[in-house]
């Protein structure tokens, strides 16, 4: 039968990946609510001068800084739920005990999922380690997502400056986007899952709501 939402993943895994995330939203918000707002290492005197002197309702920003704090801590769970749905893709598996986000079964690719603003030190070591193992496995490709890059990105992956760089042939940097296209030979993967999820979230929830 043929898939209601995308034709790379099976509509039972799409919505168990939505069902996933909208649980880490839930305890997100369990976490950071405004009776322990106070103790999360919040600057109270900066809040009050906030306030007053950008004339904004201090409970407005109370609310608004709580939102900030869950958007901060959901952060990991996008990650996760593009781990999760690439995973579902015949041929992958999301990397698990392997120490990589997202690898083919044939171990004929490898990826590390991160962001562009990573400190240099951070890169580095993620360079390495998937330098180390082009070395091992000779015919894979290996990559480097940028979870908050939506471009056309997908070039080999170039560490250092022009005094002094370093690369490898089969490791590149690519966006979230590209990487969706290379895992699934679909230009257009990512835009529809994009466009599939607002659909599947309706799904998901009516889903979960008791009968």
């Amino acid at each position: 039968m043929k898939n209601k939402y995308l034709n790379f993943i099976t509509d039972e895994h799409l919505l168990t990946c939505i069902g996933n995330l909208h649980n880490a939203y839930l305890k997100a918000k369990n976490n950071i609510t405004k009776k322990n707002f106070y103790s999360n290492k919040v600057d109270t005197i900066k809040l009050t001068f906030d306030a007053k002197f950008n004339d904004i309702d201090e409970e407005k920003l109370i609310q608004s800084e709580i939102l900030r704090q869950i958007d901060k801590s959901i952060n990991n769970s996008i990650g996760t739920f593009h781990e999760q749905i690439l995973g579902g893709i015949k041929g992958y598996e999301a990397g698990n005990l392997s120490g990589y986000d997202i690898k083919a079964t044939d171990d004929s690719l490898f990826a590390i999922f991160g962001s562009e603003d990573v400190t240099q030190n951070i890169a580095d070591a993620v360079f390495e380690k998937l330098a180390n193992t082009a070395r091992i496995f000779l015919k894979a490709k290996l990559f480097y997502v940028l979870l908050d890059d939506y471009s056309d990105t997908n070039e080999k992956w170039i560490i250092g400056h022009e005094e002094y760089s370093v690369s490898q042939k089969r490791v590149f940097k690519i966006s979230i986007k590209q990487f969706y296209a290379e895992v699934t030979k679909d230009e257009k993967a990512y835009e529809c899952l994009c466009e599939t999820i607002p659909m599947a979230i309706e799904d998901c929830l009516t889903n979960q709501q008791p009968s």
